[in-house]
């Protein structure tokens, strides 16, 4: 077969495989958490930033429209996981960051999260998976270098 038919061929199962894992992980995170993936996704941005992210940043870092940060910071704002500060010398720029609460409902929910895929990538070996992770990195690394030279 050919190189990009080939090529077409892993990108359908790498779509499939991570659909799948997504599915799954949604229905988990409803199930035992009552929350969604973008509420997840936006404690684990913050957590990693405790100081805090410009909404624009953050909607940056989640590749999603301030519009949908919005939403979700309002939300986890009203149960206390997060809070708007503002940005001295900028009226308009709000920084939002974690709370202790949102810290510690976050572990809850990352170290599940951990444990599903885990089970879900079991038959994959810690080797295996280093080796995928490597050059899906290094892929991701020269598809941005080329951009940034194609947008130059």
């Amino acid at each position: 077969m050919s190189a990009p038919k080939e090529r077409l061929r892993l990108w359908l199962r790498l779509l499939k495989v991570v659909r799948g894992i997504e599915h799954r992980v949604r229905d988990n995170l409803r199930r035992d958490f009552e929350t969604t993936l973008p509420r997840f996704d936006m404690l684990s941005a913050l957590s990693r930033h405790p100081q805090g992210l410009k909404m624009s940043q953050l909607s940056g870092v989640l590749r999603v429209s301030n519009g949908n940060v919005t939403g979700i910071a309002d939300r986890l704002g009203e149960e206390g996981l997060v809070e708007r500060v503002p940005v001295p010398d900028d009226r308009r720029a709000m920084i939002l960051r974690i709370t202790p609460a949102g810290q510690s409902e976050f572990a809850r929910q990352a170290q599940a999260h951990e444990k599903w895929i885990n089970e879900m990538l079991r038959d994959v070996s810690a080797e295996d998976a280093r080796a995928m992770a490597a050059r899906l990195t290094a892929f991701a690394a020269r598809k941005d270098q080329k951009e940034s030279a194609d947008a130059q």
